[in-house]
């Protein structure tokens, strides 16, 4: 099938995604870039999900999901039509073209999400759904929407999603000080690459794994003889630094009424201690009230902190049962 993608100026880009029955619309506006999927493109949605990537990742990584997503949601009601809109963070993916004002923290990130929403005049996501960072700029995102920061208009999501993202903050010794040094690696390389394979080799040479390098080599661009990255290294710094630092519980403590907080843990996921994991189990033993949502929490079995990678399938039914439900 064919999608387009139409940036600022209007011009018009044909890319083809072959043999998949959703239909995929990606597009440039004022705020953060954006791939919006349906599964009957020729009838009005009835419900939005948001999925949020993680750091130095980007929309993309999360299309199979969506795709499949819609899909088992299609088959299990067939009268809905869910939509999912995969957003690149701001200095993440296509985000990186746009000059959104600073600081880059977890709260402007969210925020990001509602100006989407108002630019575009849609309702309020039913479900937003973020892994690792975006799991955090999630929880930032119904902290606002709870304290009314993007208007009396605002709608609190039904479900938000969590995966593999601790809520507090980040632990000294949490393996999150492995993307803390690779940000340090990044600082002493030179600004211009000559080119992936050369970046990949360098970092392996460093002692990273072929799968890390890799996926940082997924930032570069092409410029000219050389490669360089798409991101501001100091914003990415910012934000990493915003994920390390802020805390949580106090949401999950309180939910919003009406709205499951869903935390989704990794089986096999190096992020957690037993402090953490013992702090939401109580939370989710509680039952939510009238006044007060709910938390809930689950473990992906056989999946490291890669969930939507290791374990698609298992993530696929945890998270379309509850999606159904709604």
């Amino acid at each position: 099938m064919a999608a387009y993608l139409r940036n600022r100026n209007n011009s018009l880009l044909l890319t083809r995604f072959l043999n998949s029955p959703i239909h995929l619309r990606s597009r440039w506006i004022e705020t953060i870039a954006y791939e919006e999927s349906r599964a009957q493109p020729d009838k009005p949605y009835t419900s939005t999900a948001v999925i949020i990537h993680g750091f130095l990742g980007s929309s993309r990584n999360w299309r199979s999901f969506s795709r499949n997503l819609l899909a088992s949601l299609s088959n299990s009601s067939p009268s809905s039509n869910w939509r999912t809109v995969c957003m690149d963070m701001r200095n993440h993916g296509k985000s990186t073209e746009q000059k959104l004002d600073p600081p880059h923290d977890l709260v402007n990130a969210a925020k990001d999400l509602a100006n989407l929403v108002k630019a575009e005049g849609w309702s309020w996501p039913e479900v937003v759904i973020g892994h690792s960072m975006g799991g955090k700029v999630a929880l930032q995102f119904a902290h606002s929407c709870k304290n009314s920061d993007y208007g009396d208009s605002v709608q609190c999501p039904k479900q938000l999603w969590v995966l593999d993202s601790v809520p507090g903050e980040v632990n000294i010794g949490n393996k999150s000080d492995e993307v803390r040094d690779v940000l340090m690696t990044l600082e002493s390389l030179p600004s211009q690459i000559p080119s992936r394979k050369w970046l990949v080799s360098h970092l392996m040479g460093l002692g990273y794994s072929k799968t890390l390098a890799d996926w940082i080599g997924t930032n570069l661009k092409k410029v000219g003889d050389h490669e360089t990255w798409i991101f501001d290294l100091q914003s990415a710094k910012e934000m990493f630094n915003s994920y390390w630092d802020k805390s949580y519980w106090n949401l999950l403590e309180n939910p919003p009424q009406g709205m499951e907080i869903v935390i989704v843990r990794a089986e096999k996921s190096d992020r957690w201690d037993q402090e953490a994991i013992e702090r939401i189990q109580k939370l989710a033993s509680q039952k939510g009230t009238d006044s007060v949502g709910k938390v809930s929490f689950c473990v992906l079995p056989n999946a490291g902190h890669w969930v939507h990678v290791d374990n698609p399938k298992g993530l696929l039914e945890i998270v379309a049962s509850k999606m159904a439900s709604l």
